[in-house]
Formats: C-alpha cells, structure tokens, sequence
C-alpha cells in the first residue's frame, strides 16, 4: 500500500506522514528533506541563487549525487535552506533524479508513506490512499516560528507568514508538478486540530479506504 500525503509548508504533513508510517509499519520519506538536501549543497557552495548555468549544473549534481540515507533534517530545518528548496525543485533535471529514488523508495513491500507536494498527483498517482492536508496560512506561519524556535534559531512570525505566502503562490502556480490536491484525495484541514487529533483523522482516512477497497 502506498500512502500520499500532500500539502503546503507547514499544514502538518510531515508529522501526519511519519505517525502513520509508525503506525502500519511502512517506511517514510519526506520528499520535500530532498529538494532542501540539495538546497543547502548550493546554499555550502555559495551558488543557491545566482540563478545561472552554474547553479542549475551543481542542482543537478547534487540531486544525483545524494544519498537519502544521510539527510540531516535538523540541519535542512532553516527558513533559508526552505526557500532555496523552493526554487530548486523547480528545475526539471533535478525533479527528474528525484522523480526515480521516489519512485523505487514507493514500490518496496509491504507499503510506504510519502509526503511533498505531488505525491498524489505525480509521483504516486495510482497510491491507494491520498491525503492533500491544508491549514489557514497564519496558523502555519506560528507552527513554523515554534518548529524554528525549538531549534534555537531566531524567528519573525510575521516574515514567515509573507514566505509562506509566497512559497504557496509559487508552488501552486509553476508550470512543473504544482501544488494541488489530486482529484481524488482526501482534504484534511488541521487549522483547528492539535496533532494527536490530525493523526486520528488521517488514520479515519486510511481505515475508510480500506474498508471501501475489502467491501467492494
């Protein structure tokens, strides 16, 4: 079984994604610690926005180079590192590198969870169960500021919330793999719901699928 779960920054993905892996015994990938991985390889190289053949060159090294296994995720956590992965991910060579690990981390028995922003519609369009998870723009924006703070990184609430605005407009408006629920994922709206009570409700997803898939 492959699960997808998908969704802007800072809806709680992430965490849904992992705690349901735990929860039927399926491996994880957080696709979005890739696009940052190679993110913050530019980023060391001083290239992360320059925006010439160079930097696009080094992406794709990058992208072709890494090793999932070694992602460092609190390292990968930073604002910076976020809005430079937004900007990578959308270079078709390195979207292509990632496409496959994606692909062949999906098919492994007995079932995976993944979670980005095109699982449902592009990487795993045939995945059993698809869940596009979304929250009101300002709960996210203070979600992140206490994900940043618990890392001991200085945060401005009101300046996360500007790049998230932004990261939305141009994750949801590119020409390659834009952010969009599939047609036939599930919404799970966590604005009003603390974690514990996001995880039920996705499992509540799962579980109904499934049911629907042994009764039919």
């Amino acid at each position: 079984m492959i699960i997808a779960i998908d969704g802007p920054a800072a809806s709680g993905k992430g965490t849904i994604a992992k705690r349901l892996a735990v929860h039927y015994g399926f491996r994880h990938l957080d696709t979005g610690l890739i696009y940052r991985a190679v993110a913050k390889t530019l980023i060391d190289s001083d290239v992360a926005r320059d925006g010439s053949a160079r930097a696009r060159a080094a992406a794709i090294e990058a992208a072709i180079a890494l090793d999932p296994t070694q992602l460092d995720e609190r390292a990968l956590k930073s604002n910076t590192v976020s809005e430079a992965a937004s900007h990578v991910s959308v270079i078709p060579e390195v979207r292509a590198a990632v496409f496959r690990f994606q692909q062949a981390f999906a098919a492994v028995p007995p079932g995976a969870v993944l979670d980005g922003r095109d699982i449902g519609t592009v990487i795993a369009p045939n995945a059993e169960v698809k869940i596009f998870v979304t929250a009101a723009p300002e709960v996210r924006a203070q979600r992140r500021a206490r994900e940043l703070c618990s890392l001991g990184q200085m945060v401005n609430e009101a300046e996360i919330l500007t790049e998230i605005r932004l990261r939305d407009e141009r994750d949801t408006t590119r020409a390659v793999a834009p952010l969009k629920p599939a047609p036939d994922a599930h919404l799970l709206d966590t604005t009003h719901l603390d974690i514990d009570a996001a995880v039920r409700a996705a499992i509540d997803i799962v579980e109904a699928v499934r049911a629907g898939r042994r009764g039919g």
